[in-house]
């Protein structure tokens, strides 16, 4: 052993370490290879942790050699120093390939639920759950490997004490400051458990249709159905009421509307509705009716009630219904399409006066009225001439003297 203990023997050492790690690591995966041929869970298990695993393996041989190996003249503090490296190395690798098993152990578990199949409500539910529980593992495997990496320092092993008897504060002061995250933190947790909503769920927010495409812990990413993302904070659907189409079940019943004349045929529209109905597959065969649900306003309207057995077919299904119901209208009833319609009315003239005219004209005083036209030939009747004293009267004493006073002098 003390003839390995030389630079030389190190770096063989080192290179059979490295060696034997690649053949384990080969055989390892041979064997799962073999094995998954006939089950699922090894291709899982190697797209997971193939890596990790193998630098893990690595870090482990190599420090073996390197302690087994390493020559009698290298100081004690390049040994420590060298022996802390690997311990590091080997703890970051460790919580690597842990967190990548616990992964593994979480697919296995996403395995068994599909969501391909057209009732899958309990296997949306696992997965954003399942989803939820992998961040919360990985976040912890970080934790602890960090503080695992930490406590290797003799000094902050030293000051352990201390940061525990200020932790208190510590935490009140760090809540304080992110209460907003904490809170979307906790509404994150909430949602994964309270099954408000799960992944491709329908729900509408913020007026904008869409599915729920991701959720963390502190936000919720919703696919519009224009392509378009809309990001909201976890704690948006603990504290808003918004809509989910899907929460029971993924069946949804859609109303299609008309507002159509008179004169409409409802029982040839029920028979088109029917005949549509019966040639399409985004029907679900639940629901189909046809009903007049309002009669007032000069117009008749139609309501068209279909089932779908998802939110995008049944909006198809409502803008087949649509349009294959105005093109039977065009065709073959046009007189179910709506209309305005004017009444035009001719004035005729009045037998008698105006009750104005008659007003006005009984106003009048010299004319208009049997009464007016009588004052009137009153008035213009000959008016008698008083005459004079004749020539050969001569006037009175009494006469002269007056006719005398009137004359100016």
């Amino acid at each position: 052993m003390s003839s390995l203990r030389t630079w030389p023997g190190l770096a063989v050492a080192c290179l059979v370490a490295i060696v034997f790690a690649v053949v384990v690591t080969a055989i390892v995966g041979l064997v799962l290879r073999t094995v998954a041929k006939r089950r699922v869970w090894p291709q899982l298990l190697i797209a997971r942790a193939r890596i990790p695993f193998r630098l893990f393996l690595v870090v482990i041989v190599l420090w073996i050699a390197v302690a087994l190996t390493l020559p009698p003249e290298v100081t004690p503090a390049w040994r420590a120093g060298l022996q802390h490296a690997f311990l590091i190395a080997a703890i970051a690798t460790g919580t690597w390939f842990a967190a990548a098993l616990m992964v593994f152990v979480e697919d296995i578990g996403l395995s068994r639920y599909r969501l391909d199949v057209p009732d899958n409500r309990y296997a949306r539910r696992m997965r954003t759950q399942v989803l939820i529980i992998r961040r919360l593992t990985v976040v912890a495997a970080v934790v602890i490997g960090l503080s695992a990496i930490l406590l290797t320092f003799p000094a902050l092993q030293a000051a352990g004490a201390s940061l525990l008897a200020s932790a208190g504060v510590i935490g009140i002061i760090a809540g304080v400051a992110a209460q907003s995250s904490l809170a979307n933190l906790f509404a994150g947790i909430q949602i994964a458990f309270s099954d408000a909503i799960r992944i491709d769920d329908v729900v509408v927010v913020e007026q904008q249709w869409g599915t729920i495409e991701e959720i963390t812990l502190t936000y919720v990413v919703v696919h519009v159905w224009d392509d378009r993302r809309l990001v909201l904070p976890s704690v948006y659907f603990t504290t808003k009421p918004f809509e989910n189409w899907t929460r029971q079940h993924s069946e949804l019943l859609g109303a299609v509307e008309f507002d159509l004349d008179w004169r409409v045929s409802t029982g040839g529209m029920r028979a088109e509705l029917n005949r549509i109905l019966a040639t399409t597959d985004l029907w679900d065969h639940r629901t189909g009716v046809l009903q007049v649900t309002d009669a007032v306003g000069g117009w008749v309207r139609v309501r068209v009630l279909v089932t779908a057995r998802d939110a995008p077919t049944l909006f198809d299904l409502r803008c087949l219904v649509r349009e294959r119901l105005i093109d039977w209208m065009q065709r073959y009833s046009p007189t179910s399409l709506p209309r305005q319609r004017i009444e035009v009315q001719e004035e005729v003239e009045p037998q008698e006066r105006p009750a104005r005219a008659r007003s006005e004209e009984e106003g009048r005083l010299f004319s208009g009225s049997a009464q007016g036209e009588q004052r009137a030939a009153q008035f213009t009747d000959a008016i008698p001439i008083q005459h004079g004293p004749s020539p050969d009267q001569s006037p009175s004493a009494d006469q002269r003297r007056d006719d005398g006073a009137e004359q100016p002098r």
